[in-house]
């Protein structure tokens, strides 16, 4: 019996052959922004492993627009050969590129997580990497010891929609199918969206359509850059976990204003203004914690949805879709701890015989693994 996860969706021109999504993760392995064979590997084995829509970390669209001196980028067009190797292994694969653009704001000029995810500091200098001006909505730091940003002005502002125009049009040209803005977990657009980071008083701060101004001008900008035959995606933080900050009626607001702009599905996930990218010790985490989420946003603004946050089984994937609560799922960690999940998710809700599952499967691992099985079968359980 066919399943719904790996059922195909059709957005605009584009069909993705099944709904099992890897989401954004950053590895830091980038340096000046070209990608390399890190991120071939990182990237190519979601493909061969039965995903249908395969995103790229997060892609910073200048550079001073990085998180660290290991992001990706598209701020030059000496990044897109590098790209464009790693999109068209993923499409000869059968799955679908996707790109995620996002500028760090006041969470730039950073350290990897795993050196600390704190300013730079002596480590990072001693081997060559300096700090960068960076920019927010206004002039306050994550938290003291942080750097402190510049308030953007008009021309700074003009700047950073033209860098995600231009770096959408440099994603098209690497050979993305899908594009993503990045509106969540603290970097600069959601630091305009959240009244905990953004204290302006002219027109792009105050209210909620004031806060909301500045990202909506970004989305319209790439839609606008963007082949309208193709998909754009905008992932938000849906809630900040923190008192007086942004909720789940603000989210559905935002919904609501981007639709009419050309987006395609919100990615819907949560947290990170205050520090970590999706911390917060306000929102419980539980097993599909984030499908509300998505499900509200489906369900209230129209949109299609994606639901991201601890899918780790199948069934559980299938249920959310079944439910009609999203779209699309998005496997992140759980792939990176078996990148396989889609082939195994999929033998798992179609099951048949073992030819057929491993008909699935890229033959380079199918021929081999209906052997092993057949193998396996004979010889019974295993020995502990």
């Amino acid at each position: 019996m066919a399943s719904k996860l790996f059922s195909p969706l059709t957005l605009r021109g584009l069909t993705i052959p099944n709904r099992a999504v890897v989401p954004p993760l950053c590895q830091y392995s980038a340096t000046e922004g070209m990608a390399n064979d890190w991120h071939m590997v990182q990237l190519g084995r979601f493909a061969v492993g039965g995903f249908g829509l395969v995103f790229s970390e997060v892609v910073s669209v200048l550079r001073e627009g990085r998180i660290t001196h290991g992001d990706l980028g598209l701020w030059s067009d000496d990044h897109v050969a590098p790209l464009k190797r790693i999109t068209d292994f993923i499409r000869a694969q059968g799955a679908v590129p996707a790109v995620q653009l996002g500028h760090a704001g006041r969470k730039g000029s950073m350290q990897r997580p795993w050196e600390g995810n704190g300013p730079l500091g002596p480590d990072q200098f001693a081997r060559g990497e300096t700090t960068w001006d960076i920019v927010s909505a206004v002039a306050k730091p994550i938290s003291e010891g942080f750097i402190t940003p510049a308030a953007l002005d008009a021309a700074g502002m003009a700047a950073i929609v033209e860098g995600f125009a231009t770096g959408a049009r440099r994603a098209r040209a690497a050979g993305f199918d899908a594009v993503e803005v990045h509106c969540a977990h603290g970097y600069l657009l959601h630091q305009f969206l959240s009244p905990l980071s953004n204290t302006r008083n002219d027109a792009f701060g105050g209210d909620l359509a004031g806060r909301m101004r500045f990202p909506l001008q970004v989305i319209e900008a790439v839609r606008a850059a963007w082949p309208d035959n193709l998909p754009v995606f905008v992932r938000i933080s849906a809630v900040d976990g923190a008192d007086g900050g942004w909720t789940m009626e603000d989210s559905l607001a935002f919904a609501r204003a981007m639709k009419p702009l050309g987006v395609d599905v919100v990615d819907c996930s949560s947290g990170g203004i205050g520090g970590s990218a999706t911390g917060s010790k306000r929102i419980p985490r539980g097993y599909g914690f984030q499908l509300p989420y998505a499900a509200e946003i489906k369900r209230d603004a129209g949109l299609a949805s994606m639901a991201v946050g601890l899918i780790i089984g199948p069934h559980q994937a299938e249920a959310a879709l079944e439910a009609g609560d999203a779209d699309l799922i998005a496997i992140g960690r759980e792939a990176m701890n078996n990148p396989n999940w889609a082939l195994m998710a999929r033998g798992i809700l179609e099951p048949g015989s073992t030819e057929e599952v491993f008909a699935c499967w890229p033959p380079q691992h199918g021929w081999w693994m209906e052997k092993r099985a057949a193998v396996l079968e004979a010889l019974g359980a295993p020995p502990g």
